[in-house]
């Protein structure tokens, strides 16, 4: 499956509703740690979805910055899933969760260094063929910028130079670390080669107070993540779905808001 159009974060509180809607929803996204100890009813109930939408799959716990250890329990338990749920596309955060197997439950920050590239690309090239597909990797939001030698937009491109993946463009994570450090979303995006985007995502947060913003998926998108979707997407049409992960509203309400990025999808 090649991602394209509109796709909308999956979560519990709507996936009955889910599975019997019958609006325009291009894909879904969900999380695998949620859903691989499924009960019967629960997995056959998600087979139906697969059936009727097209999936792809977010990861949470990979801790691809940590760099020396790699969760081969872990991997041969996700492809057991993408596999039997016929789901083809799985992202990862450009981030680390764990250290020496000490799980910190955390999407911590890397040092952007040329050491940290060759380190992620190795692992990248592992964790591929592991699962035997292409791996797909998330710029995360970050509150502390740990020592480094690289701007965050060559630190990315190196990795997806070298590695050959595909970059998940997180805009929301995007804003809310231009806020909170100063620079400019916008020069970020120009920055990045957008041929090398698989697709998109987009959400709210939380304005903590006058010079921190806080990626929280609990509240609608603000308009100047809009602003900066429309940006995106009058240099490139690239794939996007919506997340929502805290204060999730009724699935009708939330269609509100697909529709929304939808609409600016379509206008580019």
């Amino acid at each position: 499956m090649c991602i394209d159009g509109c796709g909308l974060g999956l979560r519990d509180n709507f996936i009955d509703e889910i599975e019997n809607y019958q609006g325009e929803i291009d894909f879904l996204e969900v999380a695998p740690e949620n859903l691989m100890h499924m009960d019967k009813k629960e997995a056959k109930r998600f087979a139906r979805i697969c059936e009727k939408f097209s999936v792809v799959a977010h990861g949470l716990s990979l801790s691809l910055g940590d760099v020396e250890t790699l969760n081969i329990k872990h991997l041969k338990r996700l492809k057991k899933f993408l596999d039997r749920y016929g789901i083809e596309e799985y992202s990862e955060h450009l981030s680390f969760t764990s250290l020496d197997g000490v799980q910190s439950y955390e999407l911590l920050p890397l040092p952007m260094t040329e050491p940290m590239v060759e380190g992620i690309v190795k692992k990248i090239g592992r964790v591929e063929e592991i699962l035997e597909r292409p791996l797909i990797i998330e710029n995360p939001t970050y509150y502390t910028c740990l020592p480094s030698t690289m701007e965050e937009s060559a630190f990315i491109m190196a990795i997806l130079d070298r590695s050959g993946a595909k970059l998940l463009l997180d805009l929301n994570n995007l804003f809310v670390n231009s806020f909170n450090h100063g620079f400019n979303a916008k020069d970020f995006i120009d920055a990045i080669d957008l041929d090398c985007v698989a697709y998109c995502h987009i959400a709210g947060h939380m304005v903590y107070d006058d010079d921190l913003l806080i990626d929280t998926h609990g509240m609608a998108v603000k308009d100047v993540v809009w602003d900066l979707m429309r940006y995106t997407m009058e240099k490139k049409r690239l794939p996007i779905m919506l997340e929502r992960d805290n204060n999730i509203p009724p699935l009708t309400e939330l269609i509100k808001e697909y529709q929304t990025m939808q609409g600016i999808y379509h206008a580019a």
